[in-house]
């Protein structure tokens, strides 16, 4: 029925066609028909609005948000390492999974995978049918994700451009793109609600494959860097397991709208905290999300290190 319609025209289609639902909803549940046709009418509807989503871009009752954040383990051959968090996104064309950089290699803790291993859909009206891509970190000895600097150092930050077709193009994922990273509804201001989404100590829902979402706020005066490093502060529960996520603008509306602010990295901490005595501070590092046009531009080169 929807072959050929615009995701425009998908989504306009699919409004009428709930509107027009709920009223000849109103009028089937006062007529002397039988249950079993409430039921194939509201099958008939379901099956509309499911071919009407699908030529939107979208997934029914699933928000964009969380279908642009997958799970990242890593491993070295087959021994599993670490689990973490990523995020799509698309620039000219081209997809990137983006994750911290410190998920992918950590010199500090000798912490080296050599491949990482990313869990999509891979049916939309199925969400618990899902595929697992392996992807190399390194080729020839080289690198393949893309890290940059800020005036003090390395960002902890990175973006492993994806083969084209690697993704299946009816794979119901969504991506961020450079226009995720516009002022499409105002400057965040310290106190501006946010939203992480990832797998918080490997949590997630088991059973549809999607992530969770912790509500946190900006913590430090925006978009200043923070102690002259390209990140903020974010006051809100992490934990491990979130390295990577998205975090984003939280305000009402499409949510294909929100903003996306930047790249959770890890939670902060004083060394001069005595435990049993000091709470934690509840802060966490958050790299801008506007890293990513350096990350993703054409003159952006593999990492060098490892």
């Amino acid at each position: 029925m929807a072959a050929g319609l615009t995701p425009a025209f998908a989504r306009a289609a699919a409004s009428e066609l709930s509107r027009h639902a709920e009223a000849a909803r109103a009028v089937l549940l006062n007529a002397p028909i039988s249950e079993h046709t409430l039921q194939a009418f509201e099958q008939d509807t379901e099956r509309h609005a499911a071919l009407l989503a699908r030529e939107a871009g979208d997934t029914p009752g699933i928000e964009p948000l969380l279908l642009a954040t997958v799970p990242v383990s890593t491993f070295s051959g087959t021994r599993a390492l670490s689990a973490a968090t990523g995020f799509f996104f698309e620039r000219d064309g081209r997809l990137h999974l983006v994750t911290s950089r410190h998920v992918l290699l950590d010199e500090p803790s000798g912490h080296r995978p050599d491949r990482v291993e990313i869990e999509l859909h891979a049916d939309a009206d199925n969400l618990r049918t899902t595929i697992v891509l392996s992807l190399l970190l390194y080729r020839d000895g080289l690198p393949q994700w893309r890290e940059v600097h800020d005036a003090i150092g390395l960002i902890d930050v990175a973006a492993l451009p994806l083969e084209a077709g690697l993704v299946p193009a009816d794979a119901p994922v969504s991506v961020f793109s450079p226009a995720s990273l516009e002022d499409a509804g105002g400057t965040p201001t310290v106190g501006s609600a946010l939203r992480i989404v990832g797998f918080p100590l490997g949590f997630y829902d088991t059973v549809h494959r999607l992530p969770v979402v912790r509500q946190a706020a900006v913590a430090s005066s925006w978009p200043l860097p923070f102690q002259g490093r390209a990140c903020f502060l974010t006051d809100g529960r992490t934990h491990r397991g979130m390295s990577g996520a998205p975090v984003v603008l939280a305000r009402d509306g499409d949510p294909r709208a929100l903003r996306l602010l930047g790249i959770h990295s890890s939670r902060m901490d004083m060394a001069t905290r005595e435990d049993g005595r000091d709470e934690s501070l509840g802060l966490n590092a958050t790299w801008y999300a506007s890293e990513l046009m350096r990350l993703t531009g054409p003159a952006a080169t593999p990492a060098r290190s490892g």
